[in-house]
């Protein structure tokens, strides 16, 4: 394709189905097929799948699964999770059974403030601005009110509203720095429409304000935004046993492994290479979770990775440690989640993984996720310190391998003999199936 198309946005469903067929693809009746073939047979649930986005051709689908076992705060959960990597689901189910015969998970949350920024360039008096705002700090509450009354009856709104001044990382630039309480939501929507009443009664203040020049009246609000970095709204996960009580069956020598375990966690918590491939082990529990509950993964992930770099290096989001005979795993993340509004309240599945968790609130919620997150990341380290990463690993993608070349019945069985003791690897599952294919 060389050319640009003009009106995309105006086609009918079918039109752009079929624009896309015939620019892109050598057999466009094909491509229409798979298209279609995606599609839900219930008319009115497909036009709600339509208008989630923009530009809808079909849906694409990612596998479901559920987690049982999962005992938090003595209470057991079946946590459903949506990802589409082989081994997530399983492991995290593996280490909740694990853990429910001793003691569980433990989860707390700390705090939970948001936060929200109007970004305003002010060229003048600087000792003017500070004494301008705490002059009409008061106003800028009763200018929201109409916003956050709703909220406020919830036990949210907004909790602090502070002056910043940045002139020392960029010439001229100020914020108000907005605190947020959002209860049981997410809040984007609520926070943003906040700050932009915010930034308008700014401007408006600022320009009857008689102790300013006329530039200093003219201050440039740039923009008014929530922010994804969300430092004060952490929740806490942890396990924690006897040495000795972290044996079973594949785990002969607990004191060996605790401090092998250790010592793995210790490794992501000073070098980066390490702790980016660890703590994606723990987003691959978070994110599976944060998706099936309908909340925003990519602004949970953005805001995990900028806490774990908070200390000017990036590092391991989990803990662990043995004092006094007794094993401890932890970790505290920041999560921004919300059971009411947006996708909760629309998409059926999400609606049905919140009934499967009990109609959390987002409290709850952010305790499921985080050892949800925990529960991956003991699996992972597991695995590393015992077996290795890729035994239980590759015999969950065989599946996925078989798949690709539409083994059937019968070459299953013969494979999955062979790999009962043999290591799985991508070339021989191939060269197994070449072969009896022959």
């Amino acid at each position: 394709m060389n050319n640009s198309v003009s009106g995309f946005s105006k086609l009918s469903k079918e039109d752009k189905i079929n624009w896309i067929a015939n620019t892109y693809f050598s057999n466009p009746e094909q491509a229409v097929a798979t298209i279609k073939q995606y599609w839900n047979s219930d008319a009115k649930l497909q036009q709600l799948h339509d208008e989630f986005i923009e530009n809808t051709i079909t849906n694409f689908y990612l596998p479901m699964g559920i987690a049982p076992n999962f005992l938090v705060n003595g209470n057991y959960y079946s946590i459903p999770m949506v990802i589409e990597e082989s081994s997530v689901v399983a492991a995290a189910a593996k280490s909740a059974k694990y853990w429910s015969t001793r003691g569980g998970f433990k989860a707390s949350v700390v705090s939970s403030e948001k936060i929200g920024q109007v970004h305003f360039i002010y060229k003048g008096d600087e000792k003017k601005l500070e004494d301008f705002f705490i002059k009409i700090k008061p106003k800028f509450f009763e200018a929201t009110e109409s916003i956050t009354k709703n909220m406020q009856k919830r036990g949210g709104g907004i909790l602090d509203i502070a002056l910043r001044n940045k002139t020392q990382e960029l010439e001229n630039y100020f914020q108000l720095h907005v605190t947020f309480q959002t209860k049981d939501s997410m809040g984007a929507n609520f926070i943003n429409s906040c700050l932009e009443q915010l930034a308008k009664t700014l401007k408006e203040e600022a320009q009857e304000n008689s102790s300013f020049t006329d530039e200093e009246k003219n201050l440039q609000v740039v923009m008014s935004i929530l922010s994804n970095y969300v430092p004060n709204c952490i929740v806490r996960a942890e396990v924690s046993c006897k040495v000795e009580d972290l044996a079973e069956k594949k785990l002969e020598y607990p004191h060996e492994f605790s401090e092998k375990f250790v010592q793995a966690v210790a490794i992501a918590e000073i070098e980066p290479y390490r702790a980016v491939t660890h703590n994606k082990g723990i987003m691959n529990g978070v994110d599976a979770v944060v998706l099936a509950t309908g909340n925003d993964f990519r602004a949970v992930e953005a805001g995990v990775h900028a806490y774990a770099s908070r200390n000017g290096n990036y590092s391991s989001l989990s803990h662990a440690k043995i004092e006094n005979g007794i094993f401890t795993f932890w970790m505290e993340i920041p999560l921004a989640l919300g059971t009411v509004g947006g996708l909760t309240s629309l998409h059926p599945l999400v609606k049905m993984a919140l009934e499967i968790l009990g109609k959390p609130s987002a409290h709850e919620l952010m305790q499921l996720v985080a050892v949800t997150g925990l529960a991956q990341n003991f699996a992972a380290l597991r695995s590393l310190t015992t077996t290795g990463i890729q035994e239980g690993h590759m015999k969950m993608h065989l599946n996925n391998i078989l798949n690709q070349f539409q083994a059937t019945k019968e070459e299953r069985m013969a494979i999955a003999k062979h790999f009962e003791n043999n290591t799985v690897s991508h070339a021989s599952v191939v060269e197994l199936i070449e072969n009896l294919r022959k």
